[in-house]
């Protein structure tokens, strides 16, 4: 006598109960990360970090380099490479400042103008006038904003904090990443240690590609964009590269508002034309980005569809703003190849932790 076949609506409910309960444990789990923003996220930033320098760190020790040396070596370089960026950002822009505050005023002058004339035939607005009112709202709201220095106090407090989570996770990562790593595998049940070790190597090296990859994307559209400014003329080139080379790490969003930033420039400074050329510029780079760069760069290894990155990156950053924006495709990465290789995970193959042994400190 046959087993009777469990009926189609046995079946959707058992899965929409599986559903539930997996939404339910995501929901618990954003709540969780949402209310401990200040550490998630320098936590989430410090992981990414080592993600960039753990390999680095094991290329220079498997060439020779001693590890006492290659660690602080890999500190000191991306050190030097943030100073250097904000220098010249901070620099430049505060050379040209002068006559970027004048240029506004024009474009502002030559808007409100052309907003006056037919056809739009709008009334004119008086940037006087507009100065007084905003003095106005100053005096009147002067209780509120004190509040909002305080907060401020409170913001630079935890930006403190985050720094400091930040460089001990990624130290704690080059020094002591295997330890660690055992450590969270040892909380789960001894039956699911097996395939959490495997899900965790395939998403240690999903998580270092990605980051290769997006440092190199995002330094391509930076180079691209800043020598389309400087041929055109355009001031600023260098900080325009820089802003596109941080905004690229925000797939699709970053870089499309990065890219918007050295068009306006290019506006105030060289004018409509040179503007139009230099949206072209922006989107020829971009095109070379997704059609070229990505397919050959990521191949199968970041294995997520450009839908999903779209809507990983807008459900982010509706959640969690820029952080979530920023954040939002290396998880979806990452989960995605963990969930992979929990699927395929054979017990009877043995299990190479996601952190190389070359990062572990000398016993």
């Amino acid at each position: 006598m046959t087993a009777a076949k469990p009926s189609a609506l046995r079946t959707g409910a058992v899965y929409a109960t599986r559903l539930l309960v997996i939404a339910a444990a995501v929901a618990v789990v954003g709540w969780v990360a949402f209310s401990l923003a200040n550490v998630v996220v320098p936590l989430l930033i410090g992981v990414v970090v080592a993600a960039l320098l753990v390999p680095a760190s094991s290329f220079l020790q498997s060439h020779g380099v001693p590890k006492w040396l290659a660690i602080p070596a890999v500190l000191l370089g991306l050190v030097l490479v943030l100073a250097l960026l904000v220098f010249l950002v901070v620099w430049r822009v505060s050379d040209q400042l002068p006559e970027l505050e004048r240029r506004t005023v024009d474009l502002v002058g030559s808007v409100q103008d052309l907003l006056r004339h037919p056809p739009f035939g709008l009334p004119s607005v008086d940037l006087d006038t507009v100065s007084t009112d905003v003095e106005t709202y100053v005096e009147q709201h002067a209780d509120e904003l004190q509040r909002g220095v305080a907060v401020a106090g409170a913001t630079l407090v935890h930006l403190g904090e985050g720094l400091f989570i930040i460089t001990f996770v990624t130290i704690f990562a080059l020094t002591g990443g295997r330890r660690m790593w055992e450590w969270v595998v040892s909380l789960f049940p001894r039956a699911a240690q097996h395939r959490l070790g495997v899900a965790g190597e395939a998403g240690w090296a999903t998580l270092t590609h990605f980051i290769r990859v997006q440092v190199v994307i995002a330094a391509t559209d930076g180079i691209g964009i800043a020598l389309g400014a400087l041929i055109l003329g355009v001031p600023l080139a260098g900080p325009i590269g820089v802003i596109v080379f941080v905004g690229a790490f925000v797939p699709v969003v970053g870089a499309f508002v990065a890219g918007a930033f050295a068009v306006l420039l290019a506006l105030l400074f060289k004018g409509w034309v040179v503007a139009l050329v230099m949206l072209g510029v922006v989107v020829l780079v971009q095109q070379l980005e997704g059609q070229v760069l990505h397919p050959f760069l990521t191949g199968s290894v970041v294995a997520v569809h450009p839908l999903g990155v779209l809507l990983a990156v807008i459900t982010g950053t509706t959640v969690g703003g820029i952080a979530g924006g920023f954040f939002a495709v290396p998880i979806a990465a990452t989960a995605n190849s963990m969930i992979r290789a929990a699927r395929e995970d054979d017990p009877d193959v043995p299990v190479t932790l996601p952190i190389p042994q070359s990062a572990e400190p000398a016993q």
